[in-house]
């Protein structure tokens, strides 16, 4: 990761670049604390151009936001890109240090004493880290319930196929479950239709990512285990029924991870 320091006023904007990871903290601490002592009050991370963030990174802003406030100033966070929006608002990062659509929005704000959080983002697009991809291992669910569908709604009146695949959002994780929502994407599936194409018992691999964990998509077998029918769709709770040992370390690394940013914010808080 590269560092730059554009210094204004009172305040100095530090434009990260790059994978931000537990080997740059250390370089981070510097940088702000170099900028501390030539008289910056207040200091702005451009995230912008920061594609990955891990969980050892995020702490450490944590602990220099901590050192930005001991003299009377603020740390602001501007134009996150879409996977550190992501994972800042996943993690609860934003509530403690407050995100900006930009850097000129950030300065007015913090050179102001209007340390609030602005919403919007930076118009990047990304494919949304929570994704989740889904398929019933019966093929033949898929073409019951999906040309049935199809029957009912005229304006998708195009075959599926038995290789369909859905997306979803995921909801929550852990070494043994996952959880899920889907809006039915193009299927015209009313949610009670959602329901019985994926009803309680139903068998399906799944692909999702880690967004703490610098890897591509895992992938996996699971059970659903309960539908909860919504308004715009359904909500899915799932027990892993076939797992790989290198998935089932790096989703227990991931909860580790977020366990571990869940104690610092709960400190951050406290103080």
């Amino acid at each position: 990761m590269h560092i730059s320091v554009e210094p204004i006023g009172p305040t100095t904007i530090l434009h990260l670049r790059g994978e931000f990871d537990t080997f740059y903290c250390s370089l981070l601490e510097k940088e702000v604390q170099a900028a501390l002592d030539k008289g910056a009050r207040n200091v702005v991370l451009n995230l912008r151009l920061v594609k990955y963030i891990n969980s050892t990174a995020l702490g450490s802003i944590l602990k220099v936001s901590k050192q930005v406030q001991t003299g009377g100033g603020t740390l602001g966070i501007s134009s996150p890109s879409p996977f550190c929006r992501d994972i800042l608002g996943k993690v609860g990062l934003d509530r403690i240090v407050p995100s900006f659509e930009s850097d000129e929005v950030a300065l007015e704000s913090i050179n102001a004493g209007q340390a609030s959080a602005a919403k919007g983002g930076s118009g990047e697009l990304e494919l949304d880290p929570a994704s989740l991809i889904f398929r019933p291992l019966d093929p033949e669910r898929i073409d019951h319930f999906l040309e049935q569908a199809k029957s009912y709604n005229p304006l998708h009146g195009h075959a599926f196929g038995k290789n369909w695949s859905g997306v979803g959002r995921m909801a929550a994780l852990s070494p043994q479950a996952l959880s899920f929502t889907w809006a039915g994407g193009n299927t015209g599936l009313s949610p009670f239709e959602m329901g019985q194409l994926l009803a309680v018992g139903t068998d399906l691999n799944v692909k999702f990512r880690l967004p703490l964990l610098q890897r591509g998509f895992c992938e996996a077998q699971v059970t659903v285990t309960d539908v909860e029918e919504r308004t715009q769709g359904v909500k899915l709770a799932c027990n892993f029924k076939s797992i790989d040992s290198e998935t089932e370390s790096a989703i227990r690394q991931y909860a580790q991870d977020l366990d571990f940013l869940r104690t610092e914010l709960r400190k951050a808080t406290d103080s």
